[in-house]
């Protein structure tokens, strides 16, 4: 009995540290997903579409995705008032994380499970673990770590190109495993960090002249010798179809066009709920990549702008955290995860809107999938724990 009371004091005690409206966007957001999961899986799976061939229950992906959100809730409750972002903040937690992940995408990359096309899928048994998502969330927390320590930031030296290759060596892990979208998305999130870490613009400038350097080379170096391009010929159809993805329906332009027409027949308003018709059969993967066009087509624009807003929120409030902290790690953390939600979610609206090509990146919070919610959700939890710890500062700077 006396340990419940010290429980229910602990979380009465952190409750007044907690960004409720926050919170509450990430629950409100991740429990729309569960609705439209089911709403946009539902047919497909009972007919054996989204199974290989195999029908299943209704519920099928609803019941998966449900187990996923209460983990998640789970995970986010315990590091909201059980933890300390400063926890994180050790030299050797910090080289057990970059170098496991690493270790977990070799292991993806010999025994890991391919699904369209990407080798990304590592099998536990009691599920399939996407490695790719647990390295955007080391990436964030390693370089927060060492960027805050590491202080010389005034040149070119070992302290910035040392931490970058170790990234860019897991980046090209996540490559191999034929994962374009991820591996863009995580290196945007490194250029985010490294931005805002105070490096001194002429060294950023060199960076970025020796990382165009080392592209055109590799580039050159594998066209002249025939190895391999850059981009697959699918990819390469991706980048055609933008123009104009109703010229070729049935083929290349397949996915774009169905799913723009999904966004169009949405109007204001939207079908209704359950109501839509491109989910049945016309576009691929539904309950995934294009989740909004099912979004758009069954809530129309209004549900469109409501989503649009609350993800925006998130990302907002974790600039407003990295503005108001007073040390580079947390500002950092805020940076890296509102770069996170905010790059994972305009590639996702961009591609199937026909703005960029497809990645087949999820829509962060709706799309179905429990390595990509479960890393969400961490990287919401993280925020949730840096902006508490900046508000006891502002507390006692205050006082």
């Amino acid at each position: 009995m006396i340990y419940l009371k010290r429980f229910f004091r602990y979380v009465k005690d952190n409750t007044k540290y907690v960004d409720f409206p926050l919170l509450i966007t990430y629950v409100v957001l991740a429990l729309i997903g569960l609705v439209m999961v089911y709403s946009a899986s539902m047919v497909a799976a009972t007919r054996g579409t989204l199974t290989g061939g195999t029908p299943v229950s209704a519920n099928y992906f609803y019941i998966r995705q449900l187990f996923a959100i209460i983990l998640s809730f789970g995970i986010v409750f315990v590091m909201t008032y059980f933890m300390s972002i400063n926890l994180l903040y050790n030299r050797r937690l910090q080289q057990y994380a970059i170098f496991g992940v690493m270790a977990l995408l070799i292991l993806t990359r010999i025994f890991g499970r391919e699904v369209n096309g990407a080798k990304s899928w590592l099998p536990l048994g009691f599920m399939q673990l996407q490695t790719s998502e647990l390295l955007k969330l080391v990436v964030i927390i390693y370089l927060a770590y060492i960027y805050n320590k590491k202080r010389n930031l005034d040149k070119l030296s070992v302290d910035i190109i040392a931490p970058l290759i170790l990234v860019g060596l897991c980046s090209g892990l996540v490559l191999m495993q034929n994962d374009l979208g991820s591996t863009l998305l995580i290196l945007m999130i490194v250029g985010s960090i490294f931005l805002y870490s105070g490096i001194a613009i002429k060294t950023v400038l060199k960076m970025g002249g020796i990382i165009f350097g080392g592209l055109i080379a590799a580039a050159l170096f594998s066209f002249g010798t025939g190895l391999t391009n850059f981009l697959g010929a699918h990819q390469k159809q991706r980048f055609e179809v933008l123009a104009n993805p109703f010229a070729d329906e049935s083929g290349a332009g397949y996915h774009l066009s169905n799913s723009l027409l999904a966004i169009g027949n949405g109007g204001i308003f939207g079908k209704g709920l359950g109501n839509g018709v491109m989910k049945l059969g016309y576009l691929p993967e539904p309950h995934t990549d294009f989740i909004f066009a099912v979004i758009a087509e069954e809530l129309g624009l209004v549900g469109v702008l409501i989503i649009i807003s609350l993800l925006f929120f998130i990302v907002f409030k974790g600039f407003i955290y990295a503005a108001t902290a007073r040390t580079m790690f947390h500002k950092l953390i805020c940076v890296g995860v509102s770069s996170y939600i905010g790059i994972q979610t305009f590639i996702n609206l961009g591609g199937i809107s026909g703005l960029i090509p497809l990645t087949g990146v999820p829509l962060p919070f709706l799309s179905y999938g429990g390595s990509s919610l479960l890393s969400l959700s961490i990287a919401v939890g993280l925020l949730l724990m840096t902006s508490k710890d900046i508000k006891r500062d502002n507390e006692r700077r205050t006082r």
